[in-house]
């Protein structure tokens, strides 16, 4: 399948603007960059993530979804990341996950991925990138259990979170927890908290009717006023500014 094929032209027509990130990306070796249409078929790739991929060509590509680019646990778990993003417009920020290096081993990677809009505010796919982290910089081979805690701290955002406990579930200390973060993310433990109770608090906001109050206790506020206050002091905007400026 060639880069022109109908997959892609198709999807690209879809769009508000043109995206002319593709060769931006080719020149960064250590970021997997893509574009997937509402199947989350491949539209566009940089050369690491088809390096990555095991093909040849990017024209090898397009048209493929990660399960079918990348068999076994690690492509099914790409494909049902996609689908999530896709049913729910849920952007994921930073998030600690394995990929492939380029000698085909697993490592650490940081991943972000964004839905995609046409100009009707409907989604017609995704665009993302996953920057390595390597082992010699980042302490690798404790990145399972910081993963872990993300894991819980996303899974469990309506919950108190409070760093003593999440330490003892990674089996390190507070400080350790917090450095290990730092080095991720360059915030502070408590900080990466906050960031996924106003992600979350901002996607509550952007797709349900919930009430705000409901928004406060669903992401682990214990009264309205207080959310209210963080959400502000994080975006600059109160909750119902930022509801009221999203399209609808």
């Amino acid at each position: 399948m060639s880069s022109s094929s109908p997959i892609r032209e198709a999807f690209f027509q879809r769009l508000d603007k043109p995206m002319l990130t593709e060769q931006l990306f080719d020149q960064v070796p250590d970021i997997a960059f893509f574009i997937k249409d509402h199947h989350g078929r491949y539209v566009a790739a940089n050369k690491t993530l088809v390096q990555r991929s095991g093909v040849d060509t990017k024209e090898s590509l397009i048209g493929k979804t990660a399960d079918e680019l990348f068999p076994g646990p690690l492509g099914s778990a790409f494909a049902e990341q996609d689908r999530r993003v896709l049913k729910t417009a849920l952007r994921i920020s930073g998030q600690l996950e394995l990929h492939l290096f380029a000698d085909g081993h697993e490592g650490w990677c940081i991943t972000y991925k964004e839905p995609i809009f046409d100009a009707h505010h409907l989604i017609i796919g995704i665009s993302g990138i996953s920057q390595d982290l390597r082992p010699s910089t980042h302490g690798g081979e404790n990145l399972n259990s910081v993963a872990k805690v993300l894991r819980y701290i996303r899974e469990n955002i309506d919950q108190p979170l409070r760093l003593p406990e999440l330490a003892k579930m990674a089996d390190i200390s507070v400080y350790q927890l917090d450095q290990r973060i730092r080095s991720i993310y360059r915030i502070s433990a408590g900080q990466c908290i906050t960031r996924a109770r106003i992600e979350a608090a901002c996607h509550l906001l952007d797709t349900t009717a919930k009430t705000i109050a409901n928004i406060a206790l669903d992401c682990g506020y214990s009264d309205q006023s207080a959310f209210t206050r963080q959400f502000k002091q994080t975006t600059g905007l109160t909750p119902k500014a930022y509801r009221d400026s999203r399209p609808h």
